[in-house]
């Protein structure tokens, strides 16, 4: 795994880096605390699994970074790292494309436990900060502790998915990815599924996004839900 950490104060980087670590001996961590190291190096290799990128930056807003990255790289899972974990700053994270929240007051367990779900195709979100625009929501919810799975995705008739699908002109194999990433899917999960590898598929989870115009996987629901008149349980409203 490849973590990229965005982070302009040192100590919290080096909290992070340790946490991240424990995933296992495979783990690669790149720390940069600008913005502009940071499109540095997405410039040269975009290939990170994921990326804790926090709010306050010396040289950039985070939330301009965020929507940066969302347009930049699609198909890379964002994580914001915040000391603030205020409803607007959650849920203007959620709906710019980011794939959780994590307050930096959070435990070594809880931010380990958020990454995970993040890593495994969830979306992750404080247990309070959220609740009320996740209750204006007409679809089912499931609750677990921190967090919000994917499984809360509501359930789209596959025949309305390809005739919506191809009518955007999606191809049959984006087609087949969509369906997936609709499930919750992480990528790797969906190369497994088709017997693809997992850079084809980030080339066509970014084509889909592209089509749908949108930059995240959550907006990705949200765009096809309205399409089908479906609720989106993941999508919270901003």
């Amino acid at each position: 795994m490849k973590a990229l950490l965005i982070d302009d104060h040192p100590l919290i980087l080096s909290g992070l880096r340790v946490v991240i670590q424990g995933f296992g001996d495979d783990v690669s961590v790149v720390c940069v605390e600008t913005a502009r190291g940071a499109r540095e190096l997405l410039a040269e290799d975009a290939s990170y699994d994921i990326v804790l990128l926090d709010l306050q930056l010396g040289d950039c807003s985070g939330f301009e970074m965020l929507e940066e990255l969302r347009a930049a790289y699609p198909s890379l899972s964002v994580v914001v790292i915040s000391s603030s974990d205020s409803n607007d700053d959650v849920s203007r994270s959620i709906y710019l494309g980011a794939m959780g929240f994590i307050p930096k007051r959070a435990s070594n367990e809880i931010l380990f436990e958020a990454l995970s779900m993040v890593l495994s195709g969830g979306i992750y979100v404080p247990p309070m900060s959220l609740r009320s625009q996740l209750r204006s929501s007409a679809a089912r919810r499931d609750h677990h502790g921190w967090g919000v799975q994917d499984e809360t995705r509501p359930t789209f008739d596959p025949a309305n998915t390809r005739g919506s699908a191809a009518a955007l002109g999606l191809t049959p194999r984006q087609t087949d990815v969509l369906e997936l990433l609709l499930q919750g899917q992480s990528n790797k999960l969906i190369a497994r599924a088709l017997n693809l590898s997992v850079e084809t598929i980030k080339d066509h989870v970014a084509a889909v996004l592209r089509t749908l115009n949108v930059s995240s996987r959550t907006q990705a629901v949200l765009a096809v839900s309205q399409r089908l008149g479906s609720s989106p349980a993941s999508a919270p409203r901003h």
